[in-house]
């Protein structure tokens, strides 16, 4: 689809995956505007189409903020969040809970000024988790707000993410503009902060880490899904969804910790003596995978990307932009600090 003379706004563009859409929405021929705060995001993110888009600094949690930054906007993509890893989100829950604020004042002043599509970046967080001990897929009619007891979500961010949902859903109900929510499931890629699971894992073989940490016993699966198919996901949601339906962005499979943390050992050329399995850590569920069928007859969506070519295209990235050095010094701090 082509984005020409198409205004566009995307929330925390400068983040890990906003800043990978805004590339693409360039690349399709969208004016674009970034609207972050930069608390977790990086200019340099950007820098690739910096002369091309327009940047506002600022928190949009204010008002008056969020109301310049929709003005004459067509499309809306909300990344913007107070988010990280697991252990960021464990320990800051106060944070997290604000994206609910944050969520409403967006939408409405995209609302007000007239914003015709806003696609929402949801998550995964939003299932229930004693559904999660098991191997299941997730599909979205999984969470409801019909039936009593049909949300039990995932943390304080969790429960935030199903009530930007469910605010989403509400606007569209009463004003009729169109939406989307576009559920995020573990996504992994360059630009990513080591707070979370594959670039922590990363970071800690970067820096020779020796015992090697793992949190948990390892056998705790996720659906590692590259960048490039979240944004995919995120552009076709917008493109063809109008009723605020949630769609799932993820991959089928589970993939253990211990089995991701083997695959960088062996594309870094580097192993442990020793791994520590630190069972006082917070992890989450224990298994995580989506059901896509949902993406693939809505938005004839699929993943593209392999967990090996994901994940040596995410060890480049790492190795090129970090200082080993700097790594290991600050390794503590980068793995629970945004």
């Amino acid at each position: 689809m082509s984005y020409d003379d198409d205004t566009v706004l995307v929330t925390g563009g400068a983040s890990f995956i906003g800043s990978h859409l805004v590339e693409e929405l360039v690349a399709r021929g969208a004016d674009v505007r970034v609207a972050d705060d930069f608390s977790s995001g990086e200019r340099s993110n950007l820098d690739a189409v910096a002369d091309e888009v327009e940047i506002l600094e600022g928190n949009l949690k204010h008002w008056e903020f969020a109301d310049e930054a929709s003005k004459d906007i067509d499309r809306l993509f909300h990344l913007a969040a107070d988010h990280g890893g697991r252990g960021y989100i464990s320990n800051y829950p106060a944070n997290c809970a604000t994206n609910m604020a944050l969520d409403n004042i967006v939408f409405e002043t995209a609302v007000e000024n007239g914003v015709e599509k806003i696609t929402f970046a949801s998550s995964a967080c939003t299932y229930p988790t004693d559904i999660q001990q098991e191997r299941q897929r997730l599909a979205e009619d999984m969470v409801s707000f019909e039936e009593r007891g049909g949300a039990y979500a995932d943390e304080a961010y969790g429960w935030a993410k199903l009530m930007g949902e469910r605010s989403l859903q509400a606007f569209h109900d009463q004003h009729g503009v169109d939406a989307s929510s576009v559920r995020i499931f573990t996504a992994y890629g360059p630009r990513e902060n080591e707070t979370h699971a594959i670039v922590a894992l990363i970071a800690k073989a970067f820096a020779g880490q020796d015992p090697y940490q793992i949190w948990g016993d390892g056998e705790q699966t996720r659906n590692f899904t590259y960048v490039d198919d979240i944004v995919s996901a995120l552009v076709l949601a917008n493109e063809k969804i109008t009723d605020a339906t949630p769609v799932n962005a993820g991959i089928r499979e589970y993939i253990s910790i211990n089995d991701v943390a083997e695959a960088i050992f062996e594309y870094m050329g580097w192993k442990p003596e020793a791994i520590n399995h630190m069972t006082d850590k917070p992890v989450g569920v224990r298994h995580r995978a989506a059901d896509t069928t949902r993406a693939e007859e809505l938005l004839g969506w699929e993943p593209e990307y392999s967990l090996d070519d994901g994940m040596a295209e995410t060890i480049d990235w790492y190795v090129e932009h970090r200082d080993e050095e700097y790594v290991q010094e600050n390794l503590e701090t980068l793995l629970h600090e945004r």
